[in-house]
Protein backbone atom coordinates (compact mmCIF):
# COMPACT_ATOMS: atom_id res chain seq x y z
CA UNK A 1 0.00 0.00 0.00
CA UNK A 2 1.22 3.86 -1.04
CA UNK A 3 0.55 6.72 0.66
CA UNK A 4 1.39 10.41 -0.27
CA UNK A 5 1.43 12.63 2.16
CA UNK A 6 1.22 16.43 1.40
CA UNK A 7 2.65 18.89 3.93
CA UNK A 8 3.18 22.52 2.93
CA UNK A 9 3.79 24.08 6.69
CA UNK A 10 4.91 24.08 10.50
CA UNK A 11 1.94 22.15 11.64
CA UNK A 12 1.94 20.35 9.05
CA UNK A 13 5.12 18.97 9.57
CA UNK A 14 4.81 18.85 13.21
CA UNK A 15 1.56 16.34 12.35
CA UNK A 16 3.40 13.99 9.51
CA UNK A 17 6.24 12.95 12.37
CA UNK A 18 4.19 10.24 14.28
CA UNK A 19 2.01 9.82 11.67
CA UNK A 20 5.12 8.68 9.48
CA UNK A 21 6.55 6.27 12.22
CA UNK A 22 3.08 4.89 12.68
CA UNK A 23 2.92 3.96 8.93
CA UNK A 24 6.11 2.58 8.79
CA UNK A 25 5.42 0.41 11.90
CA UNK A 26 2.45 -0.90 9.00
CA UNK A 27 4.64 -1.20 6.72
CA UNK A 28 2.77 1.31 4.56
CA UNK A 29 5.15 2.99 1.97
CA UNK A 30 5.15 6.94 2.50
CA UNK A 31 5.73 9.28 0.10
CA UNK A 32 6.55 12.57 1.27
CA UNK A 33 5.80 16.00 -1.05
CA UNK A 34 6.96 19.79 0.89
CA UNK A 35 4.98 22.00 -1.32
CA UNK A 36 7.49 24.42 -0.13
CA UNK A 37 4.40 27.05 0.92
CA UNK A 38 6.69 27.85 3.99
CA UNK A 39 10.24 28.05 2.52
CA UNK A 40 11.94 29.82 5.55
CA UNK A 41 14.15 27.12 6.91
CA UNK A 42 12.76 27.13 9.95
CA UNK A 43 9.38 27.18 9.14
CA UNK A 44 10.47 24.00 7.29
CA UNK A 45 13.78 21.72 7.04
CA UNK A 46 14.77 22.39 10.00
CA UNK A 47 11.35 20.16 10.95
CA UNK A 48 12.62 17.07 9.02
CA UNK A 49 16.15 17.86 11.14
CA UNK A 50 14.34 17.82 14.49
CA UNK A 51 11.37 15.43 14.41
CA UNK A 52 13.36 12.98 12.15
CA UNK A 53 11.34 12.66 9.02
CA UNK A 54 12.68 11.19 6.18
CA UNK A 55 13.77 13.37 3.92
CA UNK A 56 10.61 13.91 1.64
CA UNK A 57 10.56 12.39 -2.08
CA UNK A 58 9.68 15.72 -3.51
CA UNK A 59 10.32 19.24 -2.39
CA UNK A 60 8.26 21.33 -4.55
CA UNK A 61 10.20 24.82 -3.21
CA UNK A 62 6.76 26.31 -4.84
CA UNK A 63 7.39 29.65 -2.58
CA UNK A 64 3.43 30.42 -2.74
CA UNK A 65 0.42 30.23 -0.45
CA UNK A 66 -1.51 30.27 -3.89
CA UNK A 67 -3.70 26.94 -4.22
CA UNK A 68 -3.97 27.64 -7.83
CA UNK A 69 0.02 27.14 -8.40
CA UNK A 70 0.46 24.48 -5.63
CA UNK A 71 -1.89 22.27 -7.87
CA UNK A 72 -0.50 21.59 -10.90
CA UNK A 73 2.84 20.79 -10.03
CA UNK A 74 0.63 18.36 -7.18
CA UNK A 75 -0.70 16.66 -9.66
CA UNK A 76 1.84 15.88 -12.20
CA UNK A 77 3.13 14.19 -8.70
CA UNK A 78 0.51 12.35 -7.70
CA UNK A 79 -0.03 11.13 -11.65
CA UNK A 80 3.80 9.83 -11.44
CA UNK A 81 3.60 7.79 -8.13
CA UNK A 82 -0.45 6.94 -8.45
CA UNK A 83 -0.69 6.23 -4.44
CA UNK A 84 -3.49 4.58 -3.00
CA UNK A 85 -4.30 7.42 -1.07
CA UNK A 86 -3.45 10.80 -0.71
CA UNK A 87 -2.90 12.61 2.95
CA UNK A 88 -3.93 15.75 3.25
CA UNK A 89 -3.72 17.72 6.93
CA UNK A 90 -5.18 21.00 8.31
CA UNK A 91 -6.88 23.54 6.71
CA UNK A 92 -3.82 25.19 4.66
CA UNK A 93 -3.41 26.23 0.99
CA UNK A 94 -1.54 22.78 0.43
CA UNK A 95 -4.17 21.06 1.97
CA UNK A 96 -6.82 21.98 -0.72
CA UNK A 97 -4.42 21.91 -3.58
CA UNK A 98 -3.54 18.45 -2.67
CA UNK A 99 -7.29 17.21 -2.41
CA UNK A 100 -8.22 19.31 -5.41
CA UNK A 101 -5.23 17.65 -7.09
CA UNK A 102 -5.64 14.14 -6.24
CA UNK A 103 -9.83 14.26 -7.36
CA UNK A 104 -8.77 14.97 -10.82
CA UNK A 105 -6.60 12.32 -10.91
CA UNK A 106 -9.81 10.55 -9.55
CA UNK A 107 -7.13 9.53 -6.54
CA UNK A 108 -8.63 9.02 -2.96
CA UNK A 109 -8.61 11.78 -0.26
CA UNK A 110 -7.87 10.85 3.32
CA UNK A 111 -8.46 14.17 5.66
CA UNK A 112 -6.47 14.67 8.70
CA UNK A 113 -8.15 16.73 11.01
CA UNK A 114 -11.66 16.71 9.03
CA UNK A 115 -15.21 18.21 10.55
CA UNK A 116 -13.55 21.55 12.23
CA UNK A 117 -15.40 24.29 12.04
CA UNK A 118 -14.97 28.01 13.27
CA UNK A 119 -18.27 29.12 11.45
CA UNK A 120 -15.87 32.23 10.09
CA UNK A 121 -16.61 32.42 6.58
CA UNK A 122 -14.39 35.07 6.41
CA UNK A 123 -11.58 32.95 7.06
CA UNK A 124 -10.34 31.27 3.74
CA UNK A 125 -9.44 28.56 5.76
CA UNK A 126 -12.90 27.97 6.72
CA UNK A 127 -13.71 27.33 2.94
CA UNK A 128 -10.80 25.03 2.59
CA UNK A 129 -11.90 22.84 5.34
CA UNK A 130 -15.53 22.79 3.68
CA UNK A 131 -14.17 22.20 0.29
CA UNK A 132 -11.62 19.24 1.40
CA UNK A 133 -14.35 17.82 3.31
CA UNK A 134 -16.48 17.18 0.47
CA UNK A 135 -13.81 15.88 -1.88
CA UNK A 136 -12.19 13.42 0.72
CA UNK A 137 -13.18 9.59 1.16
CA UNK A 138 -11.66 9.52 4.04
CA UNK A 139 -12.27 12.28 6.89
CA UNK A 140 -10.26 11.20 10.03
CA UNK A 141 -11.82 13.42 12.83
CA UNK A 142 -10.56 14.68 16.19
CA UNK A 143 -12.99 14.04 18.02
CA UNK A 144 -17.08 13.61 18.30
CA UNK A 145 -18.41 17.38 17.95
CA UNK A 146 -16.15 16.90 14.05
CA UNK A 147 -18.09 13.68 13.21
CA UNK A 148 -21.43 15.23 14.21
CA UNK A 149 -20.37 18.33 11.70
CA UNK A 150 -19.80 16.46 9.01
CA UNK A 151 -23.11 14.01 9.50
CA UNK A 152 -24.98 17.39 9.64
CA UNK A 153 -23.89 18.60 6.18
CA UNK A 154 -24.04 15.07 5.25
CA UNK A 155 -20.27 14.39 4.25
CA UNK A 156 -20.00 11.35 1.75
CA UNK A 157 -16.66 10.23 2.87
CA UNK A 158 -15.76 7.67 5.10
CA UNK A 159 -16.04 9.37 8.70
CA UNK A 160 -13.59 7.70 11.57
CA UNK A 161 -12.97 9.35 14.96
CA UNK A 162 -9.34 8.77 15.73
CA UNK A 163 -8.09 11.84 17.91
CA UNK A 164 -5.61 14.01 17.29
CA UNK A 165 -2.82 13.79 15.45
CA UNK A 166 -0.63 17.07 17.75
CA UNK A 167 -1.57 15.53 20.59
CA UNK A 168 0.43 12.28 19.49
CA UNK A 169 3.37 15.06 18.66
CA UNK A 170 3.23 16.98 21.76
CA UNK A 171 3.21 13.94 24.10
CA UNK A 172 6.69 12.80 21.91
CA UNK A 173 8.22 15.93 21.78
CA UNK A 174 7.40 18.08 24.54
CA UNK A 175 9.67 16.55 27.39
CA UNK A 176 12.10 16.15 24.92
CA UNK A 177 12.24 19.84 23.76
CA UNK A 178 12.34 20.82 27.72
CA UNK A 179 15.14 18.72 28.08
CA UNK A 180 17.25 19.71 25.53
CA UNK A 181 16.82 23.24 24.33
CA UNK A 182 18.76 26.23 25.66
CA UNK A 183 15.83 28.57 24.41
CA UNK A 184 15.10 29.95 28.09
CA UNK A 185 18.92 30.67 28.96
CA UNK A 186 19.82 32.08 25.92
CA UNK A 187 16.89 34.66 26.51
CA UNK A 188 17.06 34.96 30.19
CA UNK A 189 14.00 34.16 31.02
CA UNK A 190 12.88 31.71 34.29
CA UNK A 191 9.68 29.59 33.67
CA UNK A 192 6.22 31.54 34.36
CA UNK A 193 7.57 34.70 34.23
CA UNK A 194 6.97 35.71 30.50
CA UNK A 195 4.18 35.80 27.49
CA UNK A 196 4.66 33.90 23.67
CA UNK A 197 3.25 36.19 20.89
CA UNK A 198 2.67 34.52 18.04
CA UNK A 199 0.81 36.28 14.92
CA UNK A 200 0.86 35.01 11.55
CA UNK A 201 -2.38 34.79 9.75
CA UNK A 202 -3.72 36.44 6.59
CA UNK A 203 -5.96 39.02 7.98
CA UNK A 204 -3.69 39.79 11.41
CA UNK A 205 -0.78 40.64 9.44
CA UNK A 206 -3.14 43.41 8.15
CA UNK A 207 -1.17 46.83 9.36
CA UNK A 208 -4.64 48.01 11.35
CA UNK A 209 -5.40 45.20 12.70
CA UNK A 210 -1.43 44.10 13.16
CA UNK A 211 -0.73 47.36 14.61
CA UNK A 212 -3.66 46.58 17.29
CA UNK A 213 -2.30 43.73 18.26
CA UNK A 214 0.97 45.13 18.90
CA UNK A 215 -0.98 47.72 20.92
CA UNK A 216 -2.29 44.98 23.25
CA UNK A 217 0.88 43.15 23.40
CA UNK A 218 2.76 47.13 24.52
CA UNK A 219 0.11 47.12 27.59
CA UNK A 220 1.08 44.27 29.19
CA UNK A 221 3.35 44.10 32.19
CA UNK A 222 5.55 40.99 31.52
CA UNK A 223 8.00 40.78 29.07
CA UNK A 224 6.70 39.52 25.68
CA UNK A 225 8.67 36.79 23.67
CA UNK A 226 7.74 37.44 19.62
CA UNK A 227 8.76 34.75 17.24
CA UNK A 228 7.62 36.17 13.60
CA UNK A 229 6.49 34.54 11.18
CA UNK A 230 8.30 35.83 7.98
CA UNK A 231 4.85 37.78 6.59
CA UNK A 232 4.31 39.20 10.16
CA UNK A 233 8.27 40.45 10.30
CA UNK A 234 7.87 42.19 6.89
CA UNK A 235 4.80 43.64 7.41
CA UNK A 236 5.95 45.22 10.84
CA UNK A 237 8.59 46.59 8.76
CA UNK A 238 6.45 47.98 5.35
CA UNK A 239 4.01 49.76 7.81
CA UNK A 240 6.45 50.88 9.88
CA UNK A 241 4.49 49.94 13.20
CA UNK A 242 5.75 50.18 16.70
CA UNK A 243 6.84 47.58 18.65
CA UNK A 244 6.67 48.34 22.51
CA UNK A 245 10.53 47.91 24.13
CA UNK A 246 9.13 44.95 26.43
CA UNK A 247 7.53 43.10 22.92
CA UNK A 248 10.65 40.88 22.05
CA UNK A 249 10.76 40.39 18.18
CA UNK A 250 12.84 36.98 17.43
CA UNK A 251 13.67 34.95 14.21
CA UNK A 252 11.43 32.13 13.92
CA UNK A 253 12.23 28.88 16.19
CA UNK A 254 12.73 25.26 15.61
CA UNK A 255 10.68 22.94 16.66
CA UNK A 256 12.22 21.94 19.90
CA UNK A 257 13.10 25.48 21.02
CA UNK A 258 9.58 27.25 19.98
CA UNK A 259 8.00 24.23 22.45
CA UNK A 260 10.71 24.48 25.35
CA UNK A 261 9.42 28.14 25.18
CA UNK A 262 6.11 28.05 24.80
CA UNK A 263 5.52 24.93 27.45
CA UNK A 264 6.94 27.07 29.96
CA UNK A 265 5.51 31.09 29.13
CA UNK A 266 3.09 32.22 31.80
CA UNK A 267 0.49 32.86 28.87
CA UNK A 268 0.20 32.18 25.11
CA UNK A 269 -1.06 34.65 22.74
CA UNK A 270 -1.59 33.74 19.54
CA UNK A 271 -3.64 33.32 16.17
CA UNK A 272 -2.48 29.74 15.11
CA UNK A 273 -5.08 26.89 15.40
CA UNK A 274 -2.40 24.47 16.71
CA UNK A 275 -1.17 26.32 19.24
CA UNK A 276 -4.16 26.36 20.52
CA UNK A 277 -4.45 23.20 20.97
CA UNK A 278 -0.87 22.90 22.26
CA UNK A 279 -1.42 25.69 24.84
CA UNK A 280 -3.83 23.30 26.13
CA UNK A 281 -1.86 19.98 26.37
CA UNK A 282 1.19 22.20 27.92
CA UNK A 283 -1.29 23.57 30.56
CA UNK A 284 -0.96 27.14 29.80
CA UNK A 285 -3.62 29.79 29.15
CA UNK A 286 -3.94 31.26 26.16
CA UNK A 287 -5.59 34.05 24.36
CA UNK A 288 -6.61 33.81 20.47
CA UNK A 289 -6.34 36.95 18.72
CA UNK A 290 -8.99 35.78 16.26
CA UNK A 291 -13.15 36.64 16.74
CA UNK A 292 -13.80 32.37 16.47
CA UNK A 293 -12.06 29.15 16.58
CA UNK A 294 -12.55 25.74 15.58
CA UNK A 295 -11.30 24.62 18.42
CA UNK A 296 -14.16 25.87 20.76
CA UNK A 297 -13.53 23.03 23.21
CA UNK A 298 -10.32 25.04 24.24
CA UNK A 299 -12.69 28.15 24.82
CA UNK A 300 -15.73 26.04 26.65
CA UNK A 301 -13.06 24.62 28.95
CA UNK A 302 -11.97 28.03 30.49
CA UNK A 303 -8.45 27.60 28.89
CA UNK A 304 -8.44 29.73 26.03
CA UNK A 305 -9.90 33.82 25.68
CA UNK A 306 -11.15 34.80 22.08
CA UNK A 307 -10.05 38.74 22.27
CA UNK A 308 -9.98 39.59 17.89
CA UNK A 309 -7.84 42.63 17.47
CA UNK A 310 -9.14 44.50 20.37
CA UNK A 311 -5.77 45.82 22.52
CA UNK A 312 -7.71 46.35 25.65
CA UNK A 313 -9.23 42.75 26.00
CA UNK A 314 -6.28 41.40 24.55
CA UNK A 315 -4.01 42.98 27.38
CA UNK A 316 -7.00 42.36 29.93
CA UNK A 317 -7.59 38.41 29.24
CA UNK A 318 -3.69 38.21 29.75
CA UNK A 319 -3.54 39.45 32.99
CA UNK A 320 -6.15 37.29 34.05
CA UNK A 321 -5.91 34.23 32.53
CA UNK A 322 -5.71 31.06 34.41
CA UNK A 323 -6.17 27.43 33.56
CA UNK A 324 -9.47 26.03 35.18
CA UNK A 325 -8.91 24.05 37.99
CA UNK A 326 -10.14 20.76 36.25
CA UNK A 327 -9.09 19.89 32.47
CA UNK A 328 -11.05 17.89 30.74
CA UNK A 329 -9.02 15.46 28.16
CA UNK A 330 -9.62 17.24 24.65
CA UNK A 331 -8.84 15.85 21.21
CA UNK A 332 -7.60 12.48 21.80
CA UNK A 333 -5.42 9.79 23.77
CA UNK A 334 -2.12 10.44 22.14
CA UNK A 335 -2.62 7.28 20.15
CA UNK A 336 -4.29 9.39 16.87
CA UNK A 337 -1.28 8.30 14.77
CA UNK A 338 -1.76 4.23 15.30
CA UNK A 339 -5.39 4.50 14.56
CA UNK A 340 -4.97 6.39 11.01
CA UNK A 341 -2.63 3.53 10.22
CA UNK A 342 -4.62 1.11 11.73
CA UNK A 343 -7.74 2.41 9.56
CA UNK A 344 -5.92 3.11 6.30
CA UNK A 345 -4.24 -1.06 6.82
CA UNK A 346 -8.14 -1.78 7.34
CA UNK A 347 -9.27 -0.67 3.85
CA UNK A 348 -6.12 -1.60 1.94
CA UNK A 349 -7.24 -5.26 2.87
CA UNK A 350 -10.54 -5.20 1.88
Amino acid sequence: MKVLSVVGNRPQFIKSAPLSAALREREIEEIIVHTGQHYDRELSGVFFDELGLGEPAYRLDLRTADPAQIEPPLAVVLEQERPDWALVFGDTNSTLAGARAAASLDLCVAHVEAGLRSGDLTMPEEHNRIEVDRIAALLLCPDERSRGTLEAERAEGRIEVVGDVMADANLRFAPIARARSQILARLALEPGSYVVATIHREANVAPERLGRILAGLAALTEPVVFPAHPRTAGAIAAAELRVADRVRVIEPLGYLDFAALASQARVIVTDSGGLQKEAYWYGIPCVTARPSTEWVDTVEAGANVLVDADPDRLAGAVAEARMPAERPQLYGDGRASERIAEVLSMLASR
